[in-house]
C-alpha cells in the first residue's frame, strides 16, 4: 500500500477495523452452504467479520428464547467452526426487542441461557439488536427503569459481563439520524447509551437514514461524540428487502475512505439473494484497503494524482463521470472498483452449482396495492429455489396506500397523506439451520388473535424509509396480546412487493418430485456442487463462445441494477434515449403539405438514435440469453426474474419506438405533464415502464416470471403488409379453421386492411405467434367497413345454401358479413371509442407476452388521443372473457349492450 496519507487506515492494518457482512435483512435467509462460501470469500478479500442476524430465521427474532435442537446446534456449530477456520469472527446476534420484559429476571436468564448455549458451540462474539421495535417500555419496565435506553443498557451490560466480556455489538432502536429524537446531539436515548453502555461494546449505526446515500465525516464525528465511541456502520446501501423489483449490483459508493480512521468498522447488509452480492462485498473490501478518495482527489494537482490519466468515457462507452484508467493501490474509485469486481465475478458464472425448486423472490411479501389479474394457486413468501424446500401459504395483507409506498427513503422522495397501514398477517417461520442447502419452514407455534388487527391505529407518515418497515412477526411466543403501536404499524410495510407481489406466487407442477410434501424441480444434479478447494476451476468441456457471458454483459447487468439512488451509465442512457425518441417523434411524422416538414438531418438523427436503442435492446437480449446458459444455476435463479423483467420492458420500449418510426398517425397527445422519472420505487425497470404512455395500465406491468429459466425471446413489433398471411394463419389455428379464412376475415382482416398502423405482432425464432389488432375509433372504422371491406367479403362469401355444410364459426362469419350493422352505442363511443382484438398461440406459455402486446397497442392508441378501448365476443365465449379479464378488461354494463348474444368488455388507460 502506498504511504500517502498512510495513517488514514491504521486501524485496518492493526486489526481494529471490523469489516464484513451482516446477514440482517427481512425475508428468506441464506443457506449454510452459502454462508460457508461467504466466509471463504471474506478471507480471500481480506475481510474479517460476519454477523448472523437474519430477521426471519426461526430462533433469531420471533422465537429468540427457544434453545437450539441437536440438529440445529450441529449446523450452527459447523458455521462457527468454518468461520474460525477462515479467520472470520462470527458474531451471533439475537433480536429480543419485540417482546422482552427488560425488568424480568426470568427473561434475562432466558437470554443468558440462549447465548450461553451458542457460546458452547464455539462462538466468541455476540450482538443484541433492538432495531425495528416499539420505542415504548411495558408497564412493568417503567416501574424499574428510568427510560427505554436505561433498560436496554442494563440488560446488555449484564449479558456482556455474564459472557465474560466477549466481542460485543449493539444495534440501538434509534439507529440512524432520522430516528434520533429529536435529533442526534439532543437524543436522550443515544446519550444514555453513550454514557452508560460498557465502553468495550460497539454500537451500530446506519447513517443519516436507514438507507444512506452519503456518509459524511461530519455526521460520523457527531454520532461518535454522542456515543462516546466510533460507530460500526450497518450499511444498507445494497439491501433490497423493501422492493421486489430491485437488486443492487453497483459498487460501494457514497462513502469516502476518509471515514475509515473515524469508524470502528463497516458491515454491509446486502441483497436478499446471496448470489447477487459479489459486487457489493468485493467493492467494500477494495474500499476498506484504501485511504484516498479517487472521486475527490483526482482533481487535486498533487503527486498522488499527477500520474493518473483520465478517460472521458466510462469503460462501457458511456459518456459521463471521469474514470481513472490507472489508480494507485490506496485510492478508491467506485467505477474502477466495479470493473475489478466484475472481472472476478465472471468466473462465478462458470462454476457448476445446482438450483432447487422454482424461481421465487426471497423478499418478504406484502399485498400489492393494485389488483392482480392472475392469481396462481400457491402464494408463498418462501422460495423453492436453492434455498428452500417448503411453501407456506401467506394471507395477503391489505395495505391502504394509494402510492405504493413510493416514498421509501430518498430512494422514493416523500409520501404525504392519510396512509393507513394494516397489521400484517403472520409470515412463514423459516429455519436455515437444519439443512446445508435449503431453508425450511417451521410450524407456527402461536399466532396473534385475528381480532387484534382491528386495533392497529392508522398513522400518517410524512416520510417512510426502507427496512424499518419490514414484516414483524406477530406470532412471537411471549406477550402475544401486546397491542401494536404506531411504530409497529410503520415497521410492517417497507417490504411492499412493489407492483409485483404476483411474482412471489408460485404455481407448482404436480408431476414434480416432492420433498416435505412440496413439489420440487432440480436443475443440475447435486453432484455438480464444487468444494471450496476447486471453486475457481472452470469446466473443461467445450463451450459455445456465443453462449458465454462476457465482461461487457456483466457491466450492462450492473448498470441496469445499480444502486438505490442512481442508475448505472447504460441504464441512464436507456432512459435518455427513449425519452428523446418519444419527445422528438414528431420529426418522423408525415405531415400535410401546408405544414413544414422536418429537415432530413433531423429525421436521420431520429432514425440513428432509434437504431442505437435497438442495439441496446439487443445487448439486453444477449445478456438475458447468455445468463440462462450459465453453469451456475443457483446464481441464475437469483438473478433471472430481474433480468427477465428488465428484458421485457426494454423490448416493449423498443417495440413502441419502432411503431413511432413506422406510424404516420402519431399525435403529441401524450406529451403533457412530462417529468424525468429517474429514481422512484421499482428501480430502472419501473422508471422505464413509466415512460410508456399508459397511465392506468400499471396492472399490465404485474408479470409472473417463469418458474424455470428459459432463454426463449419473443419480440413485439409493428405489423407489416407482408405479415398478413402469417397473422391469418395464427388466427385460423386459434379458431380451428383450416378450410376457410372467413373467420380471420371477420376477426382481423378489417383491422389489417383499414388500420394497419395500429396493429402489432409478436414473433419468436420461428415466426409470428400472436397479434393485437386495433382501430382508433370504432364508429368511423365501421363506416369504412361498410364502404370498403364488407362489400368485398359479401362477394367472396355468398350467402347460399352451401354454407350449411361449413363449420359453425365459418357460417357465423358469413352471416355477420351479410347482416353487418355499423351502429355503435353513443356511451361506448364516448368512453371506449377504440376497439382491439388480441390473440396468441397456445404454444406461448409466457403469460407476460399478452400484457406486453396489449400495452404496446394501448400506448399507440393513447399517442393518437384515445383513452378507452373495448373488445367484443360471443356471450358464451368464456375463454375469451377470462383472457381479456386477465388483461384488465371489465364487462360493459349490460344495459348498454346493443346486440343480443354479444358481450362487450372495456378498459381505460
Amino acid at each position: 500500500m502506498a504511504e500517502t496519507n498512510g495513517a488514514a487506515n491504521l486501524n485496518t492494518k492493526n486489526g481494529n477495523f471490523i469489516c464484513g457482512v451482516v446477514e440482517g435483512f427481512y425475508g428468506r435467509p441464506w443457506t449454510t452452504e452459502q454462508r460457508k462460501d461467504l466466509f471463504q470469500k471474506l478471507k480471500k478479500w481480506g475481510m474479517d467479520s460476519y454477523l448472523y442476524a437474519p430477521k426471519d430465521d426461526y430462533k433469531h427474532r420471533a422465537y429468540w428464547r427457544d434453545l437450539y435442537t441437536v440438529e440445529e446446534a450441529e449446523h450452527l456449530t459447523g458455521l462457527i467452526t468454518a468461520a474460525r477456520e477462515y479467520g472470520i469472527t462470527f458474531y451471533y446476534a439475537l433480536s429480543p426487542g419485540l417482546d422482552i420484559t427488560y425488568s424480568s429476571s426470568k427473561e434475562v436468564t432466558a437470554l443468558k441461557r440462549k447465548l450461553e448455549q451458542v457460546s458452547q458451540f464455539g462462538c466468541t462474539a455476540f450482538a443484541l439488536l433492538f432495531d425495528d421495535i416499539e420505542p415504548e417500555m411495558s408497564e412493568a419496565d417503567k416501574e424499574v427503569f428510568q427510560s427505554f435506553a436505561h433498560a436496554q443498557v442494563s440488560v446488555t451490560n449484564d449479558i456482556f459481563q455474564h459472557l465474560g466480556q466477549p466481542r460485543f455489538l449493539l444495534c440501538p432502536t434509534q439507529y440512524c439520524a432520522t430516528r434520533a429524537m429529536p435529533n442526534v446531539a439532543s437524543s436522550e436515548y443515544l446519550n444514555t447509551l453513550g454514557s452508560k453502555l460498557a465502553q468495550e461494546i460497539d454500537i451500530m449505526w446506519t447513517g443519516p437514514k436507514v438507507i444512506s446515500r452519503l456518509l459524511t465525516v461530519e455526521s460520523i464525528e457527531e454520532i461518535t461524540e454522542v456515543l462516546r465511541r466510533p460507530p460500526v456502520i450497518w450499511d444498507n446501501l445494497h439491501a433490497n428487502d423493501y422492493d421486489q423489483k430491485r437488486v443492487f449490483l453497483g459498487p460501494y459508493s457514497g462513502r469516502s475512505p476518509d471515514l475509515i480512521p473515524k469508524l470502528r468498522g463497516v458491515l454491509t447488509n446486502p441483497n436478499c439473494e446471496y448470489g447477487a452480492n459479489f459486487i457489493a462485498i468485493h467493492t467494500l473490501a477494495q474500499w476498506s484497503r484504501c485511504n484516498v478518495d479517487g472521486k475527490r482527489d483526482l482533481s487535486l494537482n498533487d503527486t498522488v494524482s499527477a500520474d493518473i490519466k483520465l478517460e472521458t468515457e466510462t469503460e462501457d462507452g458511456v459518456l459521463g463521470e471521469d474514470v481513472p484508467s490507472t489508480l494507485s493501490p490506496n485510492m478508491y474509485h467506485p467505477r474502477h472498483a466495479l470493473k475489478n469486481a466484475i472481472s472476478e465475478w465472471l468466473l462465478e458464472f462458470n462454476k457448476k452449482k445446482a438450483a432447487w425448486g422454482v424461481i421465487a423472490k426471497p423478499q418478504p411479501c406484502v399485498a400489492s396495492t393494485i389488483p392482480i389479474p392472475i392469481i396462481p394457486s400457491v402464494n408463498t413468501c418462501m422460495s423453492l429455489t436453492s434455498t428452500t424446500t417448503t411453501t407456506v401459504p401467506a394471507a395477503p395483507t391489505p395495505v391502504a396506500n394509494s402510492n405504493h409506498l413510493q416514498a421509501l427513503a430518498e430512494v422514493c422522495s416523500s409520501v404525504t397523506g392519510n396512509d393507513s397501514f394494516a397489521q400484517p398477517s403472520s409470515g412463514p417461520v423459516m429455519n436455515s439451520l437444519v439443512s446445508d442447502i435449503k431453508v425450511v419452514s417451521e410450524p407456527v407455534l402461536t399466532t396473534l388473535p385475528t381480532n387484534m388487527s382491528s386495533e392497529t391505529p392508522s398513522t400518517v407518515l410524512s416520510s417512510i424509509e426502507p427496512m424499518d418497515c419490514n414484516t414483524t412477526p406477530n406470532n412471537s411466543p411471549a406477550h402475544i396480546a401486546k397491542i401494536p403501536t404506531e411504530d409497529d404499524a410503520m415497521v410492517d410495510n417497507t417490504s411492499t412487493c412493489s407492483e409485483a407481489s404476483g411474482s412471489m406466487q408460485v404455481e407448482v407442477d404436480s408431476t414434480s418430485p416432492t420433498v416435505n410434501g412440496t413439489q420440487m424441480i432440480i436443475e443440475n444434479d447435486s453432484e455438480n456442487h464444487e468444494s471450496p478447494d476447486n471453486a475457481d476451476a472452470v469446466p473443461q468441456e467445450p463451450v459455445d463462445v456465443e453462449k458465454q457471458l462476457t465482461h461487457e454483459d456483466l457491466s450492462l447487468l450492473c448498470d441496469l441494477f445499480y444502486l438505490p439512488f442512481e442508475h448505472g451509465g447504460q441504464g441512464v442512457q436507456l432512459l435518455q434515449e427513449f425519452n428523446w425518441l418519444k419527445s422528438n417523434a414528431y420529426v418522423v411524422m408525415k405531415k400535410s403539405k401546408e405544414e413544414e416538414s422536418a429537415s432530413e438531418s433531423d429525421i436521420e438523427e431520429w432514425h440513428l438514435r432509434a437504431a442505437k436503442l435497438n442495439d441496446m435492446c439487443n445487448a439486453v437480449n444477449r445478456l438475458f440469453q447468455r445468463l440462462t446458459y450459465c453453469n451456475n444455476r443457483e446464481l441464475l435463479y437469483d438473478l433471472y426474474s430481474y433480468v427477465w423483467d428488465m428484458r421485457g420492458v426494454v423490448s416493449l420500449l423498443n417495440s413502441y419506438v419502432k411503431w413511432l418510426g413506422f406510424s404516420n398517425g402519431w399525435k403529441e397527445t401524450f406529451m403533457s405533464g412530462e417529468q424525468e422519472p429517474w429514481v422512484f420505487r421499482g428501480g430502472l425497470t419501473a422508471d422505464l415502464q413509466r415512460l410508456i404512455p399508459v397511465d392506468s395500465g400499471n396492472d399490465l406491468f404485474v408479470y409472473k416470471a417463469p418458474e424455470v429459466p428459459s432463454s426463449k425471446i419473443y419480440t413485439i413489433r409493428p405489423y407489416l403488409p407482408s405479415d398478413e398471411e402469417a397473422v391469418y394463419a395464427v388466427c385460423n389455428q386459434i379458431n380451428n379453421c383450416a378450410s376457410s379464412s372467413a373467420v380471420s376475415d371477420r376477426l382481423v382482416g378489417g383491422f389489417l386492411t383499414l388500420s394497419p398502423e395500429l396493429c402489432m405482432v409478436v414473433e419468436d425464432e420461428n415466426g409470428i405467434v400472436g397479434y393485437a389488432v386495433a382501430t382508433l375509433n370504432v364508429k368511423s372504422y365501421n363506416q369504412k367497413m361498410v364502404v370498403s371491406w364488407i362489400p368485398e367479403l359479401r362477394m367472396k362469401y355468398p350467402l347460399d345454401n352451401s354454407i350449411s355444410e361449413l363449420p359453425q364459426n365459418v357460417q357465423d362469419a358469413i352471416q355477420y358479413f351479410h347482416s353487418f350493422i355499423p351502429d355503435v352505442s353513443e356511451q361506448l363511443c364516448r368512453q371506449h371509442p377504440s376497439k382491439l382484438i388480441c390473440a396468441v398461440l397456445p404454444s406461448v406459455t409466457d403469460q407476460s407476452i399478452c400484457k406486453r402486446l396489449i400495452t404496446c397497442v394501448l400506448a399507440a392508441l393513447r399517442a393518437n388521443g384515445s383513452f378507452g378501448v373495448h373488445t367484443t365476443m360471443s356471450s358464451t365465449d368464456k375463454e375469451s372473457h377470462e383472457f381479456y379479464g386477465k388483461l384488465g378488461f371489465v364487462d360493459l354494463n349490460p344495459v348498454h349492450e346493443e346486440h343480443p348474444g354479444i358481450k362487450t368488455m372495456c378498459r381505460s388507460f
